[in-house]
C-alpha cells in the first residue's frame, strides 16, 4: 500500500469521525456509534480492527434502541464510499451483526444499502476489478441471507400462532403441548432456499492475485466458516426430511425431496472443488480438511422407488416396516463436518497454512458469548466468531 494512499485514507477517516462527532443525536443517529463504525471500516487494508467490531456488537446487544442508529451508520458509510477496502470491511461487520441473534436485526429484510454494482473509484478498473467482483458477490450473499432471515423469523412466528390457535379452537388450553413439526413441503422449500444460498457462497472467490491480500484473506476465512455451517445445515435438514418421508411416504413430497437430494449431490462435488481451490490459496490447511462426504446413492434410489410405488399402499407399508428402523440410525452419515474439529480445517494464519490449529477458538463451539473474538496483538490474525447463527 503506497504511503500517500495510506495517508489519504487516514485523513478521510479522521474527517468522517470529526463530522460524526458534531452531528445531532436523534433516534436514528448516535455520534458515538457512528465513530466506532468508521473506525471498524477504516481505509487501512493491512489491518482489521476487531476491537471496534467487538464494540459494535456490544452496543447492539445492549438495547434494541441502537439497531436503527447502527443500520443508519453502516448504510451511510457504505453508500458514500468508493473504496473496496471500506466496502469489504462493512460487509464483514454486517455479517457479524447477523450473529448477534437480535430479533430486530433478523427482521430487517434486504440490506439497507446497495453494493450490487460496486466499483472502486480510487484506482483504475484494470487494477481493482477482482476486488470489485469479490465485494459484489459477498454483498449478494449477505443481502439474500438477510432476506431469508426475515422470512424464516416471520414464518416461525406465524406457525407458532397457528398452532396455539388450533389448540384453543379444539378446546385444549395446554399451550405447553409438544411443538408440532412444520409441514414437510415447507421444510423442503426452506431446504431449496438454503441450497440457493450455498450457490451464492460458492460464487465468492478471489483470484490468485487478490487472495494474497491480507484483508481478502481474512474475509475468506469468514466465508469458509459460513460455507461449513450452511452445508451442514443442508445435510442435517435432508436427514430430517428423509426420515419423515420414510415414515409417511407421499409422491409429491418424494419428488421434491429427490430434487433437493440431487441438488445436494451436485453441490457436494462443487464444494470439493471449492475447498481444493482454497487449499491452493492457503486459506485451508493442506492435510487437516477431510474430503466432503457425498450424498449416499441409496437415498436417491429410495426416493425414486417411493415415487414409483406411490400408488401401491401395500407395497409402501411393507417397505416402510422393513426400512424404517434402519433409516432412524442413518443420521450419522449426514454429519459431514464434525463441529468440534471444524476449525482445524481452516488455515491458521495469513500466509501460514501450516501453523498450529491450537491458536484458534472454535466459532462453532456452544457458548453464550456469540460476539466475535478480539484479535490479540500478534502477527497471526485470529478467526473472528462471525458465523454462529
Amino acid at each position: 500500500m503506497k504511503l500517500w494512499k495510506k495517508a489519504a485514507g487516514l485523513i478521510k477517516d479522521r474527517n468522517s469521525i470529526w463530522a460524526a462527532s458534531i452531528s445531532r443525536r436523534t433516534s436514528y443517529r448516535n455520534p458515538d456509534l457512528e465513530s466506532i463504525v468508521i473506525k471498524a471500516t477504516s481505509h487501512d487494508e493491512l489491518h482489521v480492527d476487531y476491537k471496534n467490531f467487538h464494540r459494535v456488537y456490544q452496543w447492539v446487544r445492549t438495547s434494541p434502541m441502537y439497531v436503527k442508529p447502527l443500520l443508519y451508520a453502516i448504510s451511510s458509510r457504505m453508500e458514500k464510499t468508493r473504496s473496496w477496502v471500506v466496502a469489504l470491511k462493512g460487509l464483514m461487520l454486517m455479517h457479524g451483526i447477523f450473529c448477534c441473534k437480535i430479533p430486530a436485526l433478523q427482521r430487517i429484510g434486504r440490506l439497507p444499502f446497495e453494493l450490487s454494482n460496486f466499483t472502486d473509484g480510487h484506482s483504475r478498473p484494470s487494477k481493482t476489478w477482482a476486488y470489485d467482483a469479490f465485494v459484489r458477490a459477498y454483498f449478494t450473499y449477505l443481502d439474500q441471507r438477510s432476506a431469508f432471515l426475515q422470512e424464516t423469523a416471520t414464518s416461525a412466528v406465524a406457525f407458532k400462532k397457528q398452532q396455539q390457535l388450533g389448540r384453543l379452537q379444539g378446546g385444549g388450553l395446554d399451550l405447553q403441548h409438544a411443538e408440532e413439526e412444520p409441514p414437510l413441503t415447507e421444510e423442503l422449500v426452506k431446504l431449496r432456499k438454503w441450497q440457493a444460498l450455498m450457490d451464492m457462497l460458492l460464487e465468492i472467490r478471489p483470484n490468485l492475485g487478490t487472495a494474497k491480500v491480507y484483508l481478502v484473506f481474512e474475509a475468506m476465512i469468514c466465508i469458509l466458516t459460513e460455507i461449513f455451517d450452511v452445508y451442514s445445515r443442508i445435510c442435517k435438514g435432508i436427514a430430517r426430511v428423509l426420515l419423515r418421508i420414510y415414515f409417511a411416504p407421499g409422491k409429491e413430497e418424494a419428488q421434491m425431496a429427490l430434487a433437493v437430494v440431487q441438488k445436494a449431490a451436485m453441490q457436494g462435488q462443487e464444494l470439493e472443488m471449492y475447498l481444493e481451490f482454497c487449499r491452493d490459496l492457503g486459506a485451508l490447511g493442506s492435510s487437516e480438511c477431510p474430503k466432503v462426504k457425498q450424498i449416499p446413492e441409496e437415498d436417491i434410489k429410495d426416493l425414486e422407488r417411493i415415487i414409483h410405488e406411490a400408488g401401491d399402499d401395500a407395497v409402501k407399508e411393507k417397505r416402510k416396516r422393513e426400512e424404517i428402523v434402519d433409516k432412524e440410525s442413518d443420521g450419522d452419515k449426514w454429519e459431514v463436518f464434525p463441529e468440534d474439529d471444524m476449525i482445524s480445517w481452516v488455515s491458521t494464519g495469513y500466509n501460514d497454512a501450516s501453523a498450529a490449529a491450537a491458536d484458534y477458538n472454535n466459532p462453532f463451539a456452544s457458548s453464550s458469548n456469540l460476539m466475535p473474538h478480539v484479535a490479540p496483538a500478534h502477527t497471526k490474525p485470529v478467526l473472528p466468531d462471525l458465523i454462529s447463527f
